[in-house]
């Protein structure tokens, strides 16, 4: 199916046809678990394609399949649109919140389980690319559980430096996570010092 997506990108019609017939069952499926809407799930299925249509030539296929790329990039996708969602309508919060957080009380399709195993790698190959003192400064805070003043004490530096860490960390993670899609605007940028 590369060749078809391959030829797709190009502007073969044809191509284009079988691959849509391929794959919207799929795309569809994820996007009404993600949405809970049809209509929105409809939505978010054509934006996912045209999105195909214009990026789909960086498709690399040593980092896995069209069908998992395409379960990343619409669960990706569907969370930016419940992300927006929430902020545009404040009384569905709460339910906007739980699907973005994962929280849902249905047992976890196939697809679900590929996107995880996706974003967990591309969690740690983000967190491995972070300057040394940024990776250390977020792992105490987030997974020790210190303060930044303990932090500062420890380590025998000026608080103000512990925080520049974790900022910087923190800026940081969010763009490699969006140079690996899984969030926006990820590509280019400065980035943020930690020596």
């Amino acid at each position: 199916m590369t060749a078809v997506l391959e030829a797709m990108c190009a502007g073969s019609v044809e191509a284009f046809d079988r691959f849509y017939e391929r794959y919207a069952p799929l795309v569809m499926h994820i996007a009404l678990r993600v949405m809970e809407d049809r209509m929105e799930a409809e939505d978010l299925c054509h934006d996912v394609f045209l999105e195909v249509l214009r990026t789909g030539g960086r498709f690399d296929r040593s980092r896995g399949s069209i069908e998992s790329w395409l379960a990343v990039l619409t669960r990706s996708r569907g969370l930016d649109r419940l992300r927006r969602a929430r902020r545009a309508v404040p009384g569905g919060e709460k339910a906007a919140i739980g699907r973005i957080a994962g929280l849902e009380t249905a047992a976890a399709a196939p697809e679900d389980e590929v996107v995880l195993r996706f974003q967990q790698a591309a969690v740690r190959e983000a967190f491995a690319a972070l300057p040394s003192r940024q990776r250390r400064a977020l792992a105490s805070a987030y997974y020790r559980e210190k303060t930044q003043r303990e932090m500062a004490d420890e380590w025998n530096v000026p608080l103000g430096t512990v925080k520049s860490w974790i900022r910087g960390g923190i800026a940081n993670l969010r763009k490699e996570m969006a140079v690996r899609g899984w969030l926006a605007g990820g590509e280019g940028g400065t980035r943020h010092d930690g020596k």
